[in-house]
């Protein structure tokens, strides 16, 4: 008796909607993107990065509990401290875990909090990753994390404030600290990565 050996075809991975807030901000500055679970932690950088605005020149780390995932530090860290974030799928680093940290630029300690919002069945029409929504500006690169953030907002607020004309022409454009554009994170996006 002959036996038939039936491969199965690949399914796609889910997609996962995630929640992405900048933590100790108020109003809340936050993205909400969708990406697939497979993705790996190196790429959710360059996600989170190109929905943000900000440019990726800074170091970054990922943790999950007592887990660090990024670019390992020969000088700082101990050897096997920091898992690699360029093999380590998103999935794989939650386990059973619906959220996350991302720190990005230690300097300024931007402090995210990462939470999976729903699993999504996998739709091939979209283009992933993908921004669906978000809200509030992103702080600009070495503004002083969110202390300097809200010094920088209140100089560029009030122009008769000390700082005011330092501060504009450091930015170099006007600034509005509610402004969120869905089609710009998604053009950084397409560009970013």
């Amino acid at each position: 008796m002959a036996t038939t050996v039936r491969k199965l075809a690949k399914q796609p991975s889910a997609t996962l909607q995630l929640h992405i807030e900048l933590r100790g901000t108020n109003p809340k500055i936050w993205r909400r993107v969708l990406v697939p679970e497979t993705i790996t932690l190196a790429k959710l950088h360059a996600v989170i990065q190109a929905v943000f605005g900000w440019s990726g020149g800074h170091l970054h780390e990922f943790n999950v509990g007592d887990e660090r995932f990024g670019t390992p530090d020969p000088e700082y860290d101990e050897p096997g401290s920091v898992r690699s974030e360029r093999t380590t799928r998103l999935a794989s680093a939650l386990g059973s875990a619906k959220t996350m940290n991302y720190v990005y630029d230690f300097g300024d300690n931007w402090q995210h909090r990462i939470r999976v919002e729903r699993t999504l069945i996998p739709d091939e029409q979209l283009e992933l990753p993908l921004c669906v929504a978000g809200a509030n500006a992103t702080p600009p690169d070495d503004c002083g994390g969110v202390y300097g953030y809200y010094d920088f907002v209140a100089a560029v607020s009030d122009p008769t404030h000390p700082e005011h004309a330092e501060m504009m022409e450091w930015i170099g454009r006007p600034w509005d600290p509610a402004a969120f554009d869905l089609d710009s994170a998604n053009f950084r996006l397409r560009n970013f990565l």
